[in-house]
């Protein structure tokens, strides 16, 4: 019994050790990445590199916003993140009427919608552009925030966790003289914070991120975003290592912080229901 329980704690604390190791060699970029943001460009070329930064400085963060359009990437990218979350809302909103609603043909489109997600969102970029063309919106902000808004897999996701809400709870609601609106406003999104959380982050991240079809919608800088701002600083100043860091850096801290402050909404979302 003895044997078998230092076994036990054996194993658990090679387990341990593996994953503290596995986590500093994960971490360790990131750490690299930041603290090279702080240092000056000779400073990060000189042999042997140091880790912590010699000379604390700012200026490769100053540049970014006097010398650079950072500015202007950041305010695209804000609003296209705007856009997003608006978009999670009609992905909510599609979700409650596949769940709750009863009309012809209800599984059939619902299998459709799923059935988008089997494409590479290659494949639909240029017939989505020749639309957005045909409609003016190319080299705007809405050509570039619009076809991200609605998601099968956003519908997938409300849809799925709005089913198990119970719908006596959606009857009482109508019998008090509730409109639909309201029930949905008032109760159904309430009842939905773990999934609106978990969609949220990753709404954002997508927002954040989005670099491919910023790049082939816009062909003015005014419109670019700031993964499509960093893809040209690395171009521009591709030996400026220090600046590029400092690039890198201001396009992570975000996510890291918004991940950091909703993590455990994450795997909430994914398994806490409705009420039943």
């Amino acid at each position: 019994m003895n044997e078998s329980i230092q076994h036990s704690k054996l194993s658990k604390f090679i387990v341990l050790i593996i994953l503290v190791v596995g986590g500093i060699l994960m971490v360790l970029p990131f750490i690299w990445m930041l603290l090279s943001s702080v240092k000056t460009d000779m400073e990060i070329l000189q042999i042997p590199p140091s880790i912590w930064p010699k000379s604390f400085t700012l200026d490769n963060f100053i540049t970014l916003f006097t010398q650079m359009d950072f500015l202007v990437y950041l305010k695209n990218t804000i609003i296209i993140v705007l856009f997003s979350f608006v978009g999670m809302f009609l992905n909510a909103i599609a979700g409650y009427g596949f769940a709750k609603y009863r009309f012809k043909g209800k599984n059939s489109l619902f299998y459709l919608v799923l059935a988008t997600m089997m494409i590479p969102g290659q494949v639909t970029m240029i017939p989505v552009y020749l639309l957005l063309n045909m409609a003016h919106l190319t080299n705007t902000l809405l050509g570039i925030a619009l076809p991200g808004m609605v998601g099968a897999f956003g519908i997938f996701l409300f849809r799925q966790f709005m089913s198990t809400i119970s719908d006596e709870i959606i009857e009482a609601a109508r019998l008090d003289g509730c409109s639909e609106f309201y029930i949905f406003w008032k109760i159904i999104l309430p009842i939905s914070r773990p999934v609106l959380a978990v969609q949220g982050i990753l709404t954002f991240i997508a927002g954040w991120n989005s670099f491919i079809w910023p790049l082939i919608i816009a062909n003015d800088q005014k419109y670019y975003t700031l993964s499509v701002g960093l893809a040209l600083l690395k171009g521009q100043h591709a030996s400026n290592y220090a600046l590029q860091m400092a690039g890198s850096a201001f396009m992570v801290i975000p996510i890291v912080i918004v991940f950091l402050a909703l993590q455990k909404y994450i795997l909430q979302g994914f398994n806490v229901s409705g009420m039943k």
